[in-house]
């Protein structure tokens, strides 16, 4: 079986559709895979005997290794070579899958999920990259942009249901091990389908990728630490203490650097930075809520893991059905008027979740938020997705790809602990829906303040 090439316009429609389902397979595994455990975190603290600190980091080891280094991913995508880099960064993935499946104690846990973040952050910059220079056209490139939006906007609350499904009739390990097979299956087929990009090679920015992975790293880790330890914990304070220094030797070597890791000149365009913090907050609330909402489906209204999961398929199915109408939305309102909307209706679900009570019914309470939410995520993605990526030369499609993916998953990790932090401050011990009025309205704060940001994005 021949591979696809890269442009290559004599390939069969149905061989470069397969490619593309091929790849947005792995996509559709990488969104998935921070909250897919979320569901079975009980479950999982009994067998393996974690405590309640330390269970978080089954959540957070994933998410900050994942952040942490997709900057270094799209890079080494660019030097390596997109194919290359996505087999190797899929190879790891899965062997952290297979390890924390079979993990027996919570630090085996904890390390194979940092694992997968890290064949993750490998892999998932040469996702958006292949699907953009697989396209012959622009029209081929909105359709695999849009595909690769829709999976990416949906594959968290997708993760819930599946982990729901499959922690109730099988295993919370095989939350982890579905992966293994797939992505077996993904490695075997790339390599048939798609051939190798032209690698780049280049002196690898060792400072900038060491210190934009640590001060991302710090940066999350201290909220994390503020609502496990509070904001005067030590490790809290040194965590955001390291975060400014990290960040200004990032930049100046990124200025002086010859072959940096990050061009900064795609940081000049005021769309494109406005774009990025829209979506970086937004995604942050989406998760933050994923989050808090399952708890209390679970802990309060006294779901089972399996119901828990099918409780977020509106927003799922919601989130999907808008996504295909969105390009369209795009062409005729621009970026801007649509991200200003979505984030107001982000602003106004989380509004409606901070009326929640100790004994209300999902119907009657959680059911209409819910799809407004849906509303405004699915009017968020998109067009910040080509706000971020408009412009970009094809040189740097896999160090801007990265840039995307770690905005989305640091603004997931900080969302999740900034507001459950929040959460932590006004929460009664043992009355666990009376801290989420104050935690949501938080959220929906946040959310007006990226509405008003989306405003500066340049019409059209």
């Amino acid at each position: 079986m021949a591979s696809l090439t890269v442009g290559d316009v004599a390939a069969p429609s149905g061989r470069r559709a397969l490619a593309l389902f091929t790849v947005l397979t792995a996509q559709c595994m990488f969104a998935m895979d921070l909250l897919i455990v979320l569901v079975a975190l009980p479950r999982i603290q009994h067998d393996l005997g974690f405590n309640p600190a330390s269970l978080t980091w089954v959540l957070n080891g994933f998410g900050l290794a994942f952040g942490g280094l997709l900057l270094l991913g799209g890079r080494l995508g660019d030097m390596m070579g997109q194919v290359r880099a996505f087999r190797v960064g899929l190879a790891v993935f899965v062997l952290g899958s297979l390890l924390g499946g079979l993990a027996q104690t919570p630090a085996l846990l904890v390390g194979a999920r940092i694992l997968q973040g890290m064949g993750a952050a490998l892999a998932g910059p040469s996702v958006l990259a292949l699907v953009m220079l697989m396209a012959r056209d622009a029209r081929e490139q909105a359709r695999g942009m849009s595909l690769f939006i829709a999976v990416s906007s949906v594959g968290a609350s997708a993760g819930l249901i599946l982990g729901g499904v499959l922690t109730e009739y099988v295993s919370w390990r095989w939350a982890l091990l579905v992966n293994v097979p797939v992505g077996a299956l993904v490695l075997l087929a790339i390599g048939r389908l798609v051939a190798e990009t032209h690698p780049k090679p280049a002196r690898l920015d060792v400072v900038g990728a060491l210190t934009a992975t640590l001060g991302s790293v710090a940066l999350v880790y201290g909220f994390i630490s503020a609502a496990d330890h509070g904001w005067r914990d030590v490790g809290t304070l040194l965590s955001f203490a390291a975060v400014l220094p990290m960040f200004a030797l990032f930049v100046r070597t990124e200025r002086r650097h010859k072959e940096p890791l990050l061009d900064l000149r795609l940081l000049r365009d005021r769309s494109r930075v406005a774009g990025l913090a829209v979506m970086a907050l937004i995604v942050g609330m989406h998760f933050s809520l994923l989050f808090m909402l399952v708890q209390y489906f679970q802990r309060v209204m006294g779901y089972t893991p399996l119901v828990a999961g099918l409780a977020y398929l509106p927003l799922t199915a919601t989130v999907f059905a808008i996504s295909h109408f969105v390009p369209r939305l795009i062409v005729r309102f621009g970026a801007r008027v649509l991200l200003a909307t979505g984030s107001l209706l982000v602003a106004f679900s989380l509004a409606g979740f901070a009326l929640l009570g100790e004994h209300d019914a999902y119907f009657a309470a959680v059911l209409l938020p819910l799809l407004v939410h849906a509303v405004g995520i699915a009017l968020v993605f998109a067009p910040g997705t080509v706000a971020i990526m408009d412009g970009v030369p094809d040189e740097h499609a896999g160090a801007a790809s990265g840039l995307l993916q770690m905005d989305q998953q640091i603004g997931g990790a900080l969302g999740i602990a900034a507001i459950t932090s929040i959460y932590a401050v006004n929460a009664d011990p043992g009355r666990y829906a009376s801290g989420l009025p104050t935690a949501f309205l938080g959220g929906a704060i946040i959310s007006l303040v990226a509405a008003l940001i989306a405003l500066t994005i340049r019409a059209g």
